[in-house]
């Protein structure tokens, strides 16, 4: 670490992004989480979704969804429901235990950012990543 200050930027945020990750992991274990169903709870909040809906907003593929999903269905984070519009389709719902731990994740998040006093770095990496995506 002694020579830390000079690693190129891109080392730098790869470090920086697994240390919070492994911080994180070890909450969203004690959750029964990972990090994708997280990402899908966060989506659910806004009501129910079908698998399609949410494997576009998470940027995956249906069979990498169907497999969060399950896992999400079989903690009791999350459960599935025949959508009364159309009887063939299956919605997904936000459950009292996800909304839960979705509450939860979001405390710890804050907290992790005052105690490492990273919340100015925040709105650069967002203004970083919409500007990086607009070009790729």
């Amino acid at each position: 670490m002694e020579d830390v200050e000079s690693w190129p930027t891109g080392r730098l945020l790869s470090a920086a992004a697994r240390m919070v990750e492994r911080r994180f992991d070890r909450f969203l274990t004690d959750l029964d989480l990972t990090h994708a169903g997280m990402i899908v709870l966060h989506h659910l909040e806004g009501g129910p979704l079908s698998q399609r809906e949410l494997a576009h907003l998470c940027r995956v593929t249906d069979q990498t969804m169907s497999r969060t999903l399950e896992r999400l269905a079989r903690t009791g984070h999350a459960a599935r429901t025949l959508d009364p519009q159309d009887r063939r389709r299956t919605l997904v719902a936000l459950s009292e235990k996800g909304a839960e731990a979705l509450a939860a994740a979001r405390a710890e998040e804050r907290r992790f950012e005052r105690d490492l006093g990273y919340e100015q770095i925040r709105p650069q990496l967002i203004a970083l990543i919409k500007k990086g995506s607009s070009i790729s």
